[in-house]
């Protein structure tokens, strides 16, 4: 499907941008520890509200 120099361009790529990412993650860590302390509060009451919906939703398909 796809030739050999397109596999290796497609893997040259996605490690290229993984480490770009990396870099830049731990380059921002301590900006995203002082200003993001609650995100993970917001994620599980994300996560809550999704399968409140679901139990919503087969309650009333009932």
């Amino acid at each position: 499907m796809f030739s050999k120099g397109q596999l290796i361009f497609a893997l040259l790529f996605f490690i290229s941008f993984v480490v770009a990412m990396v870099i830049s993650y731990r380059k921002d860590f301590k900006i995203h520890e002082k200003y993001y302390k609650g995100n993970f509060k917001v994620l599980i009451g994300f996560f809550v509200f999704i399968v409140l919906l679901f139990v919503i939703k087969i309650v009333f398909k009932r």
